[in-house]
């Protein structure tokens, strides 16, 4: 993944790292109260980033297979909509370290 350069070497990674949490959530539906929970939190902020965490919400409360969906999609919207994923904690760090293995710059 070293071509990868700057924004899309991360947009990248993060695409990979939610269908990772897709994978996570299919094997425990449960995890998804981790999502709600950190949208709680969060929300009572009120940051820039409270369109995204409506957004998300709704994607919640939707149909799980659309959910899961969306997770894995590869679009401009979704692209956008991860960089306030609520989804911080679903996945363990050794998880997410291996992904961010795959995307490091420093490999060959």
């Amino acid at each position: 993944m070293a071509s990868l350069s700057g924004h899309l070497r991360l947009d990248r990674r993060s695409l990979a790292l939610h269908r990772a949490i897709a994978a996570k959530l299919r094997a425990d539906p449960s995890l998804l109260n981790i999502a709600r929970d950190n949208l709680d939190r969060w929300s009572q902020q009120q940051g820039r980033s409270q369109p995204y965490w409506d957004a998300w919400r709704r994607f919640l409360d939707g149909p799980f297979e659309d959910l899961l969906r969306l997770l894995e999609e590869d679009g401009e919207q979704m692209t956008d909509m991860r960089q306030a994923s609520p989804f911080a904690g679903v996945l363990t760090p050794r998880e997410r370290w291996a992904i961010y293995d795959g995307f490091s710059v420093d490999r060959p």
